[in-house]
């Protein structure tokens, strides 16, 4: 069976190409420029060079963990420090089997493929991986019923770096053929400092240590919120002509946005707000709350959810979500 040339690594372009350079332009390019995530950067530094002392390919390489907290950048780290090319795709663009076959048999000896949102693969397009990944072998079904027979094709080794925000949603066979499996953790206040100053000056944006301290405690403590709130600041000082950012130029930047001080906005206060109001503190089920909040349920699952307990302004029990005491008293200084 011929493989046809897939169009399944285009990458969907962010909003705007302004702010698809700048992302581009804010991410670390070394793992020694990436900031946080400690415990993950010193194991993945050993068997990066043992790798590259071997003149192999990296085993496959799972990253886990809340949207924007560096998965992608650190995907494209590792092909860096492998100096090894870079094949990017996505779950749910891989919706045949052919999809994915077309981008295996064009990576070269040595490069890795990032599959962003890989819970998302269909099972079909899945199980291809499965002898891709501990043989390097693709095994194609040609024809149907009695007289299919298997096409089996050599690949080259190469490196999978698969990201989830979901790792419960991978089948049990995919999971364990990834040699490492590594969950990023929600930054400190301290290292979303070291990243907005390092932002900034890429930004070649003035601004103060207050300033730089208020944005990193409202950003969620994710690189992808604090970098996106910095260039909204950036936005707001020169449309109002400010030379440097202070923090009053911040302050009004995140009243515009309506982004409070914990770093909620109006979608997560609106979930807090149902829940006290209409479930009088809840608990709650995933899909009533999105029924009423008009909010899909990944969407709550994977955004909101996750900070919300982090701050620790709900919880999960057995019979649903409930709001906390610290929730009803932070609706209560609204």
């Amino acid at each position: 069976m011929p493989i046809q040339e897939s169009t399944a690594s285009v990458i969907v372009p962010s909003p705007t190409e302004e702010d698809t350079s700048l992302d581009a332009t804010l991410r670390p390019h070394k793992l020694a420029d990436f900031i946080g995530q400690g415990q993950l950067k010193k194991s993945l530094i050993v068997f990066l060079k043992a790798a590259t002392g071997r003149r192999e390919a990296l085993e496959h390489v799972l990253l886990a963990g809340p949207p924007g907290l560096g998965k992608t950048s650190l995907a494209h780290i590792i092909a860096r420090e492998l100096s090894a090319g870079i094949r990017v795709t996505a779950g749910p663009v891989l919706t045949k089997v052919a999809d994915l076959a077309a981008i295996l048999t064009s990576l070269q000896e040595g490069d890795v493929l990032f599959i962003d949102e890989i819970h998302r693969l269909p099972k079909a397009v899945e199980e291809v991986l499965y002898p891709a990944m501990e043989s390097f072998r693709l095994d194609i079904v040609v024809g149907q019923g009695p007289g299919a027979k298997i096409l089996k094709i050599d690949l080259p080794p190469f490196t999978l770096v698969g990201a989830t925000t979901r790792v419960g949603m991978l089948g049990g066979p995919l999971r364990d053929r990834f040699g490492m499996t590594y969950r990023l953790t929600f930054y400190s206040q301290e290292e979303m400092e070291k990243i907005i100053a390092r932002s900034a000056q890429l930004l070649n944006l003035s601004i103060d240590n207050d300033s730089l301290i208020e944005i990193a405690r409202r950003c969620r403590r994710t690189p992808r919120i604090g970098n996106r709130l910095l260039k909204r600041v950036r936005d707001f000082a020169q449309v109002h002509d400010h030379g440097e950012v202070n923090t009053d130029v911040v302050q009004k930047t995140l009243d515009l946005l309506d982004i409070d001080e914990l770093g909620l906005d109006s979608a997560d206060r609106k979930i807090l707000e149902l829940m006290a109001e209409q479930f009088e503190g809840g608990p709650v089920g995933l899909q009533t709350l999105a029924a009423v909040s008009a909010e899909e349920e990944r969407t709550l699952e994977e955004v909101i959810e996750p900070y919300l307990l982090q701050c620790g302004l709900i919880t999960r029990t057995p019979r649903g979500r409930e709001l906390t005491q610290a929730g009803f008293d932070h609706l209560a200084r609204d």
